[in-house]
């Protein structure tokens, strides 16, 4: 029996592969690749659903002293500086209230201005207005910058930013290899602290997400060492709601010569993740980088959730790109792909397992 059909045997039995096993995934062809990653995805997740939660980012500000050489939507980019007013954001809650929906990403940066204060008092008056909408926000970065500035631990600030009522935190993670991040974001946390606000969430009781942005001009190794990292912090603490992997759009950033990873790497990153994230049991498929088409083969490559019907979001398309898509195209992208649609909430429980009655 040769190494890859033990391997091959090993993953349709269920069971943990090691990173360099990961690693030789990316020499599968890409229909037997899938085939695997489907069956894991069955394995951790029988139910042939795909769920969806209407949602909203909310880019308070866009003044951010990271200035990252991968981001075309920080003030020193070509855009100009903004700060929404609390109005504002109160307003565009409101809209998506409206609506329907039920989750709230706000999120502003590293703001060279802002204390603790401010991110708590925005929290504090969303939920008092809107209590029944989850405020899915801000970063790790985003946490430990407010620590530095306010001059807290970790710890204090996640008390009182889930006091005000912070109910969870995307854990954007960039891409967890030091040897990028020093090159492309220098002024972000690194990988050892990223994991530190997640088991710094964790110590609260508080959720998250794990997410990883390819095509910086990182090894095959090198991204099964974030996964690694994912996998890692999942096993210790269980934090992890999701895993949602995309690609670096490079139009208008400091790293626009870069080649963009094509959408063949995009299915076997989510493909892999699924084989080798087996602690964690949604995938999501990333619509808004890849486009509607390529999240759908997505969904027959393990991934099983489509992530927000986003009515606002800028950070992607400031670099040109960031597809659109409303219930409807949902509805029937998920029905296409032979899958069950059903509209979640930010906990992944159904709330809704006939979505289309909704579009009447």
């Amino acid at each position: 029996m040769t190494a890859k059909e033990r391997l091959r045997k090993k993953i349709f039995a269920g069971k943990r592969i090691s990173p360099g096993e990961a690693e030789s995934l990316f020499t599968w062809d890409i229909l037997e690749l899938g085939e695997a990653a489907d069956l894991r995805r069955r394995l951790l997740h029988p139910a042939n659903t795909v769920g969806f939660i209407l949602d909203r980012i909310i880019n308070f500000t866009n003044i951010c002293e990271a200035a990252c050489d991968f981001c075309a939507f920080h003030a020193r980019a070509a855009l100009k500086p903004y700060v929404l007013s609390r109005p504002e954001i109160i307003a565009k809650i409101e809209e998506l209230a409206s609506k329907g929906g039920t989750q709230v990403m706000l999120q502003g940066g590293l703001h060279p201005g802002y204390r603790l204060a401010d991110y708590t008092g925005m929290v504090r008056e969303i939920k008092s207005r809107f209590p029944g909408i989850r405020l899915h926000s801000f970063s790790p970065s985003e946490l430990a910058h407010i620590a530095a500035k306010s001059s807290l631990t970790l710890d204090r600030v996640v008390t009182e930013l889930q006091d005000a009522g912070l109910d969870s935190v995307p854990g954007a993670a960039d891409l967890l290899v030091d040897r990028i991040r020093s090159k492309v974001s220098p002024r972000k946390i690194g990988t050892a602290m990223w994991v530190e606000v997640m088991r710094s969430l964790h110590r609260h009781g508080m959720r998250s997400s794990a997410t990883m942005t390819y095509g910086l001009g990182e090894t095959a190794g090198e991204r099964i060492e974030h996964l690694a990292v994912v996998r890692g912090v999942q096993d210790e603490t269980g934090i992890f709601r999701a895993f949602i992997p995309w690609s670096f759009s490079p139009k208008h950033t400091r790293l626009e010569s870069t080649v963009p990873a094509t959408g063949l790497d995009y299915l076997k990153i989510v493909a892999v993740s699924r084989i080798f994230l087996d602690n964690i049991r949604y995938i999501q498929a990333g619509w808004l980088t890849e486009g509607l088409k390529l999240a759908q083969l997505a969904l027959a490559m393990g991934a099983n959730d489509m992530g927000g019907v986003l009515m606002e979001e800028k950070v992607v398309r400031a670099t040109g790109a960031g597809a659109k898509a409303g219930m409807a195209e949902f509805i029937d992208l998920i029905k296409n792909a032979g899958k069950t649609p059903v509209l979640r909430d930010s906990d992944y429980k159904i709330l809704d397992r006939r979505p289309a009655r909704r579009l009447k």
